[in-house]
């Protein structure tokens, strides 16, 4: 069978089974299995492929048919200009996280930024915090996770980049493994509630962790946690940077005006028009 054949049925039965994006997934994996870039079905179409490789894929699409992630099964994903590792045991990185990224950077971008130090809570895959440190070569990092399985993939990456002396992983729930105070705390936390995760996509829903998607009755369990206590973790002036769900956003914004410890609130909207990331910076004069 050729490359333009293969795909073609691919993408039809991906499509008659529902997956949103279907010559992109048989683009992937096609790539994947012939270990070649995605160019290279494209510029070789007609090319024959051998009984073995034509095996190996529908091995893979079928998987993808029954709905397992395209990253799950090639173990990797893209996030700001990097290819990251992924595993059932992390959550797959989104695109609109990266504008979590973006907002994280803007902060840092004066002359005077010095060696911020900065914490993530709930790294996951570790994609924030490695894009932070390719990208903020001063900052020293720490970042947490209660998945041991977690950590691990996040460690990987960071090496997989060379920053894994600049970033310290720590396994625990939220602030639990931690002591000091930093400049800016991130967290792209769960923030799906409980009644709509029963609605997501069986992709998410049965192959996601669980732990990095629910957070109680209205999505905001772990964001209320955040907010409380990342006052005696953030340095005055420093910044708190999360991302957060639709709808969620005068929720959040009441979370950080209750605090009564933050100032210049703000929020981003994602590129579909939802307000996905909230800033907050600890007043100057605050204290503890």
């Amino acid at each position: 069978m050729k490359i333009r054949e293969l795909i073609k049925q691919t993408t039809l039965d991906f499509e008659a089974g529902g997956r949103l994006s279907p010559r992109l997934d048989a683009e992937i994996l096609l790539a994947y299995c012939l270990k070649k870039e995605r160019l290279y079905l494209y510029t070789n179409p007609d090319t024959s492929l051998a009984d073995r490789e034509v095996k190996r894929f529908l091995q893979l699409a079928l998987r993808r048919r029954q709905g397992e992630p395209v990253a799950y099964i090639i173990g990797r994903k893209d996030f700001w200009s990097a290819l990251f590792e992924v595993s059932p045991q992390v959550l797959i990185p989104r695109p609109e996280t990266e504008i979590l990224v973006e907002e994280c950077l803007k902060v840092y971008a004066v002359p005077d930024a010095g060696h911020p130090g900065i914490l993530e809570l709930g790294t996951g895959s570790g994609a924030i915090a490695v894009t932070l440190s390719m990208e903020l070569e001063n900052a020293r990092l720490v970042a947490t996770d209660i998945s041991p399985e977690a950590v691990a993939v996040a460690r990987r990456n960071a090496r997989r980049y060379g920053v894994e002396n600049r970033i310290a992983f720590l396994t625990g729930n939220l602030f639990d493994p931690l002591s000091g105070k930093f400049d800016m705390i991130v967290s792209n936390p769960p923030y799906i509630s409980e009644g709509e995760f029963e609605t997501l996509p069986v992709d998410i829903r049965v192959y996601e962790p669980q732990l990095a998607l629910i957070a109680g009755a209205d999505g905001m369990v772990f964001h209320r946690k955040i907010i409380s206590q990342s006052v005696d973790y953030l340095k005055a002036g420093g910044w708190l940077l999360l991302e957060i769900g639709s709808g969620q956003k005068e929720g959040i914004e009441a979370l950080l005006h209750g605090a009564g410890s933050f100032e210049e609130i703000r929020f981003r909207r994602d590129y579909a028009g939802f307000n996905r990331v909230a800033v907050a910076r600890k007043k100057k004069h605050s204290y503890g």
